[in-house]
């Protein structure tokens, strides 16, 4: 089944809630209209802000759904306590924060949240490079690294959610860096995240020429992750994005030839012409975040 626009709205509403910055989008149909950008400070401050001019939205012309892409990790069983809110993060004073109860008490419509990856995925699903596949994992490196996964056209959720970033997976040989993850060390996250980065380089990632050599461990590192999510769910489409994998350009090529290197012996799909197919760039390349929530409110209003 390849993913549809579906139903059209009127206003939606979108929230996508960065670790850095997060953003309220207005769209007509899914076409956005209007932004809102507001540094992510305390929960308090920041949702108080989001609320705002989403009340200001409904109270213009009302809202027909609310859609929420927040970082992780989430609680999003409906049936367990704090429904909608984050739980233990190394954000400081964001965990526990009620991100659903905040931004749709008062606004009467109908709303759905979600992990900001599982959202970005949905948006790629929806209108993206993920329009023609049931199975698909979007990932995203910035300030953390986390994933979000399809499967029928559906985000998967179970006990809590996919957290793809803290897998621990095998390590470049000779990479004696010892990770920058405050729960996990050298999970994926603590390798190749933003911050990761910064400490492996002791500069700003951006300033490092691509000829460094620790580039090719953060180009293994993808691979090892790549081949993970194709072994463990067979995605038909691998969809990267954020600030470190868009930067990039020599990246991906190089994570599709590790990828087949190591796997193509076993996995009968995966040669170096389909992996150009299967390892992409997501389509939505910034907006896939805002793009995301949109998705999620759309989700809404057709369940509804």
């Amino acid at each position: 089944m390849a993913g549809s626009a579906g139903v059209t709205a009127t206003r939606l509403a979108g929230v996508e809630l960065g670790g850095t910055k997060s953003i309220a989008v207005l769209t007509d149909g899914t076409t956005i209209g209007e932004r809102f950008v507001v540094p992510t400070t305390t929960p308090q401050e920041t949702l108080a802000r989001l609320k705002a001019q989403l009340l200001a939205w409904h109270s213009h012309a009302p809202l027909s759904a609310i859609g929420i892409a927040s970082f992780g990790p989430l609680q999003l069983a409906p049936e367990r306590p704090g429904f909608g809110s984050i739980l233990a993060t190394p954000k400081p004073h964001w965990s526990g924060a009620a991100v659903a109860r905040a931004l749709t008490d008062s606004v009467d419509c109908p709303w759905r949240i979600d992990t900001d990856v599982n959202g970005a995925a949905l948006a790629e699903y929806r209108w993206g490079a993920g329009r023609d596949c049931d199975t698909l994992c979007y990932v995203t490196i910035g300030t953390g690294l986390g994933g979000g996964l399809l499967i029928g056209g559906r985000a998967v959720h179970g006990a809590m959610h996919p957290e793809i970033g803290h897998l621990r997976l095998r390590r470049a040989p000779g990479d004696d860096f010892a990770g920058a993850c405050p729960f996990h060390g050298d999970c994926i996250e603590g390798l190749i995240a933003g911050p990761a980065l910064a400490a492996r380089f002791g500069a700003d990632p951006a300033t490092v020429p691509d000829d460094h050599p620790a580039w090719r461990h953060i180009a293994f590192d993808l691979a090892e992750l790549t081949g993970a999510i194709l072994l463990a769910v067979s995605a038909e489409r691998i969809l990267f994005g954020g600030s470190v994998a868009l930067s990039r350009s020599f990246l991906l090529p190089e994570v599709r030839r590790l990828t087949v290197a190591r796997l193509g012996a076993y996995l009968p799909f995966l040669t170096a012409e389909t992996a150009a197919e299967i390892i992409l760039s997501a389509a939505l390349g910034p907006d896939a975040g805002p793009m995301g929530a949109v998705a999620l409110a759309l989700a809404a209003l057709e369940s509804a």
